[in-house]
């Protein structure tokens, strides 16, 4: 990493300078970039894992002979608790990622993951299960914290969606085989695979640190070899770092005016912050994408799946069955998904699999309701098939796109805060939204519980519709600009062309 710095690289004099810019297209940047990749999805598997894990042994529990008899709310718990003990990592996690960078606290979360599923692998009770659910909590605030960092900051724009849709897929990959080696094995096994992925990730050792870390706090020279050792030489990749080193240099310009004028204080940083269309907008879309993949109750459908599709069919060996083939159906959803990612634009892919999903819930709720009322008579295979389309279409595009937007349309200046909110945000609305799913199926019974989470997810998607932007292929610049009202482009263009004079006149030697 001891290559050219960044004024070496802007003045373009050395000959090793001009030998390394010689060197594009090269797939030594991919390749690494691609590693990176899948060190943070190793820790995005892991995390499908413990997802996936309470589909299985909770019935395996329920079927032990124990002197601790696992109830229905104690089942409730083991299913939603990861979500209500993230709260206090996500508040920690954005905070270490803003002041030490992405690099430690991605290392400090993959050894408190591994010591979690130490204790899944020792737990004798629904006990043990749950403490090791708590710690869990760090796996689950890393997931739009310091993975969501890793992923879009390493990577770069022809890559950042394909990657970050993997992200989303590689998830349910975990559910899926957690779901596997729980009906085919004892529970424990999950463990063994975690250990594994863990290990993988704890190579991060040997990468850089982020870019875009660096130039946030003023370490061009090192942002430059990061970003060169992450993405080449290429005139893309030059122009993405002179790009993020000119927004940054003008940021800290600017911060610096206003400390050393001391004219504005603390409250009133805060105040214009939140007043910032660049700040609330892109946030609130971000709550819209979440809202829609946590109402769109297909999560809810993969947790609960044994007892779901068990009350459908009545009968417990076609739920394990079902379950299996929902969960292979979503990764197939998914992977086609990622395929139309690349020939799709983000937005028509999220809106258009968002909408024939919505009609699939609304098809199911009415379809179980003419069964309840005896209006035609149940079939086990039509069931089964009805929430294969509804999964295969949900998967396509809210399941698998809401960090690729978010992590695309939140400015690199606010990311430490709106990933703050807006994780809290989510991780506390999936625990409710599965702690209250029991509930939910039990007091509006199946038809009505289908019917609310359409009516629910049809709100945000109809939001979405109205304000979100198009992202695909766009650099992180560009899609700030959209965010951004016309004086402010204005005044960001005439500071950055005096930059620029100015670059000019170093390299110049005026």
């Amino acid at each position: 990493m001891d290559k050219c710095s960044y004024d070496e690289i802007k003045s373009v004099d050395s000959k090793e300078c001009k030998s390394q810019l010689s060197v594009t297209k090269s797939a030594v940047p991919f390749l690494r970039q691609l590693y990176v990749c899948t060190v943070a999805t190793s820790i995005y598997f892991v995390l499908g894992l413990c997802f996936g894990a309470p589909t299985v042994f909770i019935p395996q529990l329920r079927k032990e002979n124990s002197s601790e008899p696992l109830t229905e709310d104690m089942a409730s718990w083991l299913s939603s608790v990861v979500g209500y003990s993230s709260m206090p990592w996500v508040i920690i996690l954005p905070i270490l990622t803003r002041l030490i960078g992405r690099k430690i606290p991605f290392l400090i979360v993959t050894v408190l993951t591994l010591v979690s599923f130490i204790v899944f692998y020792c737990s004798t009770s629904a006990t043990h299960l749950l403490i090791s659910e708590i710690l869990q909590g760090v796996t689950l605030a890393s997931n739009m914290t310091v993975l969501i960092c890793i992923i879009t900051e390493y990577s770069s724009p022809r890559y950042r969606g394909v990657f970050m849709m993997i992200e989303s897929s590689i998830f349910f990959w975990g559910v899926w085989i957690a779901n596997v080696t729980g009906t085919f094995s004892h529970w424990r096994n999950i463990a063994i695979i975690a250990f594994v992925c863990c290990l993988y990730s704890l190579t991060a050792v040997i990468m850089p640190e982020s870019p875009s870390w660096l130039a946030m706090t003023g370490r061009f020279d090192e942002c430059a070899a990061a970003h060169h050792w992450l993405k080449g030489y290429d005139k893309e990749s030059e122009d993405e770092l002179k790009n993020l080193i000119r927004s940054q240099k003008e940021y800290l310009k600017k911060c610096a005016a206003r400390k050393k004028s001391k004219t504005c204080c603390r409250i009133d940083v805060i105040k214009e912050t939140l007043t910032t269309k660049g700040f609330y907008l892109p946030l609130l879309l971000s709550m819209a994408v979440m809202s829609l993949y946590h109402f769109s109750g297909k999560l809810v459908c993969s947790m609960y799946a044994i007892d779901l599709i068990s009350a459908i069919t009545d009968n417990e060996s076609a739920a394990y069955t079902g379950m299996l083939i929902l969960d292979a159906v979503t990764i197939l959803g998914m992977q086609i998904g990622c395929v139309l990612s690349k020939l799709v634009n983000r937005r028509t892919l999220l809106l258009s699999s968002s909408f024939v999903g919505i009609l699939f819930l609304f098809i199911i709720s009415l379809y179980l309701y003419l069964i309840r009322i005896s209006a035609v008579a149940e079939n086990k295979i039509v069931s089964i098939v009805l929430l294969t389309l509804f999964s295969v279409s949900i998967t396509c595009g809210p399941m698998i796109m809401p960090s690729t937007i978010f992590g695309e349309i939140i400015f690199l200046r606010y990311k430490s805060s709106s990933l703050l909110i807006l994780t809290l945000f989510s991780e506390l609305l999936m625990a409710t939204v599965l702690k209250l799913s029991p509930h939910i199926f039990r007091v509006l019974t199946l038809p009505g519980a289908f019917l609310f989470y359409g009516l629910s997810a049809s709100v945000f998607a109809i939001i979405l519709y109205k304000y979100l932007p198009e992202t695909k292929d766009k650099t992180l610049q560009e899609i700030e600009n959209y965010f951004k009202d016309s004086h402010e482009i204005a005044e960001d263009a005439g500071e950055a062309f005096v930059m620029v004079k100015e670059d000019n006149c170093d390299a110049q030697k005026c």
